[in-house]
């Protein structure tokens, strides 16, 4: 089986897909971290590639990071100054290649992630 990298994310506090969310991906070796790419999420709350792809598949340490105070902002969130989440990162490594899948369960004050199928 080839690896590769999806996500999914879902807005908790309205109970839909998290649509226009920027999301950035870096590689880490050491102290060295690498951004890979950006992408967004559509309506469905998925980006509409893999995150990473199996061409570009390599097992490591690597980074997500989910710009959500700019999706707060555009749900009307009440803003902080500062926001309390305004960037979600996930440190997750790759051990295998297989299918990793990342999702974010967000609301304005928490989050959850998983290793999800």
């Amino acid at each position: 089986m080839a690896g590769y990298l999806t996500t999914h994310v879902l807005d908790t506090a309205n109970g839909k897909p998290a649509a226009g969310l920027l999301i950035d991906l870096y590689r880490l070796d050491g102290e060295t971290r690498t951004h890979l790419r950006s992408l967004k999420t559509n309506s469905d709350g998925r980006t509409d590639e893999q995150i990473l792809p199996t061409d570009e598949f390599a097992m490591g340490t690597y980074e997500l990071v989910f710009h959500t105070g700019p999706y707060l902002d555009a749900m009307g969130v009440p803003p902080e100054s500062p926001r309390f989440l305004d960037q979600i990162p996930i440190r997750f490594g790759m051990s295998e290649a297989s299918h990793y899948h990342v999702p974010l369960l967000l609301s304005p004050f928490g989050y959850s992630t998983y290793r999800g199928s």
